[in-house]
Formats: C-alpha cells, sequence, structure tokens
C-alpha cells in the first residue's frame, strides 16, 4: 500500500497557516479543527515548515503567554520531513518512528499534496493485517 492509496481514501485536504501568523492564531485553528499539526507554507504553496503541538508547547515553556503573539515562524519546524505519494505505508513508519512524528506532509513537484498522521498510518496498516488474516482463514477453510 501506498501513500497514495491513503490520500484517495481519506483526502488531500491539509491545514495550512503562513509562516507570518501569530502562534495564538495557530493554537485557535488547531483546537478549532481539533488535529495536532499545521503545515506551513510559503504563497507559491511549497512547504516552510509544520507547527506541531509539541512545538507549541516548547514555544510556551520559553516565552510563556508572550509566545502567543510571535510569528509561526519563530517557533515551526523549518526542516521538514516529507514523503511522496508513491513511498509505502512502511517507508513512512520507518520516516515517523525515526524521527518521532506524527504528521508526514507529502510533497509533489515541491508543493504540498497532503498530509499523513500516525493515525492514517496504523489504520491502514490494521486494514492490511485484517486482509491478509481473511484471506488465510478462507485458504484454510477451502483446503
Amino acid at each position: 500500500m501506498s501513500v497514495k492509496s491513503i490520500l484517495q481514501s481519506k483526502g488531500r485536504e491539509v491545514a495550512t497557516i503562513a509562516p507570518d501568523a501569530t502562534l495564538g492564531q495557530a493554537t485557535k485553528i488547531l483546537a478549532e479543527m481539533r488535529i495536532g499539526a499545521l503545515v506551513v507554507t510559503k504563497p507559491t504553496g511549497a512547504i516552510a515548515g509544520i507547527l506541531s503541538e509539541r512545538d507549541i508547547v516548547r514555544a510556551v515553556a520559553a516565552d510563556a503567554a508572550g509566545a502567543m503573539k510571535k510569528p509561526v515562524s519563530a517557533y515551526m519546524t523549518a526542516k521538514v520531513k516529507t514523503c511522496r505519494e508513491d513511498n509505502s505505508v512502511n517507508d513512512v513508519m520507518e520516516i515517523m518512528t525515526a524521527g518521532r512524528f506524527r504528521h508526514l506532509p507529502v510533497e509533489k513537484d515541491g508543493k504540498l499534496a497532503g498530509i499523513v498522521s500516525i493515525g492514517d498510518v496504523v489504520k491502514r496498516r490494521i486494514e492490511d493485517v485484517e486482509r491478509e488474516a481473511e484471506s488465510i482463514r478462507a485458504y484454510i477453510a477451502s483446503a
């Protein structure tokens, strides 16, 4: 299974924010949408960074409430790991595990094309294992 198949089932919509938006604005979006990360994008659609709940916790720990008035670019993770549509679910699991990421933007032609979360990956992997188990049961029952 590939990242493309995950995006086909879940959709390609990604919550994004501009680098100059405030951390307070970002926090509000995360809370309203009940999500854990925003992809920070340039006007061209290129990925500039990612802002996660963990980034916000670190910002508040460092700068208290004053962090909420500062730009997202001050706290985002700028060196973003990405994946491509042709990456396998196993590839994505390895990237997420190695980097301890819960969200992985999908990049295509230098632009944001979607996002995959750890929940998406786990769900797909469980579906794959259940399908394999059903195939084995069917094979055993027909023997």
